[in-house]
């Protein structure tokens, strides 16, 4: 059991049914890294056809408790488990149709680590569904780590999916798998503008590619100066100079708008910019701790910053 001063991390698991949750759990319990030597706690909120095998949870001293219900998760009832099972840590196997900011965890607990389970051979239907696709964009904002496997003979397809996905959260670590494993450079792609100019100008619509890319590859962007428009984000307690060109991308359905955007600094410019102005922005790109990003993430330093004419839609993938 934790001790009195420390919280209990929770380790919670998403992903639709048949995604490969169970298997993914089955397999981490057994690691080495992951062993413990209180108990764990495992809630099951959805079963599948691979069952757990309790002679396997036993030896790992894992107790499962299978919850059907998510009204039922409330700090109330994972409170009573806790007491009832004194556990040192909390696995979670979430159901990925269940609205998960219905999940209440006490105070005793913290999330430590999300990770969402998605089978490729049928991730398509759900991107091309717009009820579907905004049930995958609320599990992958959620999200930090989140695995695509079964995608034997869809390859061609993952430089898209790829691009969907980061779309929903630029943040997220996103892992293709085969039946051999990890597939590599999966976002390898030309790309419409030129990484290697003096000014990488970036077509007003390959904005969503270019976002995606900052975060992904960060070496192609340290220290080299872009060009882009975007719409102004400003909000009060930013300091005075600092503010957030970006533009609005429709990443799942209409109801559901993003603003995809930089924090940047111009010292002098960021004053006289207001908010929803459009501008021409002309920046060097570091990359920096930032809260906004919940770590490292591209800085903007601004070199000029010019009154610009609005663009029409929502960034594309």
């Amino acid at each position: 059991m934790a001790e009195n001063n420390e919280r209990i991390p929770l380790f919670l698991i998403n992903g639709f049914l048949e995604a490969g949750k169970t298997q993914f759990i089955n397999f981490t319990i057994q690691q080495e890294y992951f062993q413990t030597e209180g108990k764990t706690l495992l809630i099951v909120c959805e079963e599948g056809e691979e069952e757990y095998d309790e002679e396997l949870l036993a030896k790992h001293n894992t107790v499962m408790v299978v919850a059907d219900d998510e009204d039922s998760m409330t700090e109330a009832y994972l409170m009573g488990l806790q007491k009832v099972h004194n556990p040192e840590r909390v696995l979670m196997e979430w159901n990925g149709m269940w609205d998960i900011t219905k999940l209440q965890i006490p105070s005793s607990w913290e999330f430590y680590q999300q990770i969402s389970i998605m089978n490729g051979a049928t991730l398509e239907p759900y991107l091309n569904n717009n009820d579907l696709k905004s049930l995958v964009g609320r599990m992958v904002r959620s999200t930090e780590l989140l695995i695509v496997n079964r995608c034997d003979g869809i390859e061609d397809k993952l430089a898209g999916y790829h691009r969907v996905l980061k779309g929903m959260n630029a943040q997220c670590d996103i892992v293709f798998e085969n039946s051999d494993g990890e597939i590599d450079n999966v976002s390898e792609e030309d790309l419409p503008y030129d990484v290697n100019a003096d000014v990488i100008v970036i077509p007003d619509d390959a904005y969503g590619i270019w976002y995606i890319d900052t975060f992904d590859k960060p070496e192609r962007y340290r220290g080299k100066t872009v060009e882009f428009t975007g719409m102004v984000l400003k909000r009060p307690e930013f300091p005075a100079n600092d503010f957030v060109p970006g533009r609005m991308a429709m990443t799942c359905c209409a109801a559901d708008m993003s603003f995809l955007g930089f924090m940047c600094k111009s010292k002098g410019m960021g004053r006289k910019v207001q908010n929803q102005d459009w501008v021409r922005v002309r920046a060097k790109v570091e990359y920096e701790y930032r809260p906004e990003y919940e770590g490292d993430g591209p800085m903007l330093y601004a070199e000029d910053v010019q009154p610009a004419e609005p663009i029409e839609g929502y960034v594309g993938f």
